[in-house]
């Protein structure tokens, strides 16, 4: 059993941070605590920032689409869909504890009454970060191919569009401003998807959410982050972690990847933010996060016909994947895999559902992309990455119980959304302060839902 997180205060004076993972949220938290004076250091294994699960996502900032997985749908779906490669959602059973245990808190989450609780953290959160990343891109005027046309979803069934209704009008409860649209109105919102329309039976819109690449966006505030002083270690890999004790602050043990001997890097506090090996890193601490990942995929076309591709980013609910014009690049990304830490594209399952992407690219927009196969002389770009995913879909920041170590990760399939404001609040956390917001942070007396109740009987 875990006990509830407790985290003292931090000192509002200047500290010495390290900063564990080079993504969106640790590059977004290294910012944040700089722009507070506190001196940071950033590790990471790669050679470079947002070179895993920020790589390639879907580009969607989408505060008004972030229902949790878990609803009471959920479980019968997963059922349904277990020997469907490609499934938006593929459970594939491992002898492995942390899986079993992350599935039995999900379905405890199965429930009405948790998804609206869930959700109202995930909308609160959703609404803070996109505050913060539009101050941060207005105090630095980072480009990365930025689109502020909304985000459509379209469904292309009766059923599906009756069922959307309910979700439009409980998103409105949180302040969420998603309406339905037919199928005219939403052809008018986005034509590109035109030759599709008799397969559309209508969608919903929101206007106030946006989509951008978020590698270019990471790549180019961890530069600022190195002008403005922080220290970026690429190309070390994290061995372990030593809680504050006795007098001796926390610590990392890392090693370079081009040999040499391990060394200890001491701090104030440490904050790991490294996804879906947080738990990993954590685990010899006591600290027990309820973070599994979930392999994503996503496709990356070259635009044959700039002028039919989308600009609004776009949800096509039968195959549960979105799409996000990236400059002359379409990105199309979706499918979850619960399946452990496989990273490979080249098992018949990735295959599958790296080609599901692209021949659905393919149905909507005849001839707009090049969706050729490798075979076929094309080159779509394939990735797939994990999704640090929590049972409620609600994120782990704040303090753990292990003195001097943070923690800011499981954000499953919404770091881009939740990246900028996820570093803003652990930011005024560690300085001392309350971040403007109605949401559980870890180590918080005030924790409440289920991001509380997890913290205590993970």
């Amino acid at each position: 059993m875990m006990l509830l997180v407790v985290g003292k205060s931090a000192d509002t004076a200047r500290m010495n941070i390290i900063v564990l993972g080079a993504g969106i949220i640790g590059i977004s938290t290294a910012w944040h605590l700089r722009e507070r004076g506190h001196q940071v250091t950033v590790v990471d294994r790669q050679s470079g920032p947002a070179l895993e699960t920020s790589y390639a996502n879907g580009g969607q900032i989408s505060v008004s689409y972030c229902e949790p997985w878990a609803n009471r749908q959920a479980p019968w779906k997963a059922l349904k869909w277990m020997f469907d490669k490609e499934a938006p959602l593929l459970f594939r059973p491992q002898l492995d504890p942390a899986q079993w245990r992350w599935c039995l808190q999900f379905l405890a989450q199965c429930n009405d009454k948790a998804f609206a609780r869930n959700v109202q953290q995930i909308v609160a959160l959703g609404a803070y970060s996109h505050a913060a990343l539009k101050e941060m891109v207005k105090k630095t005027g980072i480009e990365f191919e930025r689109l502020e046309r909304g985000i459509a979803h379209f469904y292309s069934t009766q059923k599906a569009f009756d069922e959307a209704a309910e979700g439009v009008e409980l998103m409105r409860q949180y302040g969420v401003q998603r309406r339905l649209v037919s199928r005219d109105e939403l052809l008018k919102i986005e034509p590109a998807f035109t030759p599709y329309a008799e397969h559309i039976a209508g969608g919903t819109f929101t206007e106030s959410d946006e989509s951008g690449d978020a590698r270019v966006f990471t790549e180019k505030l961890a530069q600022l982050c190195a002008a403005a002083g922080v220290e970026l270690l690429y190309q070390h890999d994290i061995l372990s972690l030593q809680a504050a004790d006795s007098g001796k602050p926390a610590s990392v043990q890392i090693r370079a990847k081009n040999g040499g001997a391990a060394r200890r890097l001491s701090a104030d506090a440490v904050v790991v933010a490294c996804g879906s090996y947080t738990p990993l890193l954590l685990q010899p601490l006591g600290v027990k996060l309820p973070i599994y990942p979930g392999k994503g995929y996503s496709a990356t076309l070259a635009l044959l016909q700039p002028e039919k591709a989308p600009v609004v980013s776009t949800i096509d609910d039968s195959c549960k994947v979105a799409m996000s014009r990236l400059g002359n690049q379409l990105r199309v990304a979706g499918t979850i895999e619960l399946g452990g830490f496989d990273m490979r594209l080249d098992t018949p399952t990735a295959r599958a559902r790296c080609e599901m992407l692209v021949r659905r690219v393919e149905a909507l927009m005849p001839g707009v992309c090049d969706t050729r196969l490798p075979e076929e002389g094309g080159d779509p770009q394939f990735w797939c990455g994990l999704r640090p995913a929590t049972p409620t879909n609600i994120p782990c920041i704040g303090a753990t119980q292990a003195a001097g170590i943070w923690v800011n990760a499981g954000h499953g399939t919404l770091g881009w959304t939740h990246g900028a404001g996820s570093g803003k609040a652990m930011a005024a956390l560690m300085s001392g302060e309350r971040p403007a917001l109605d949401f559980g942070f870890w180590g918080q007396s005030e924790l409440r839902g289920l991001s509380g109740s997890l913290a205590a009987t993970g």
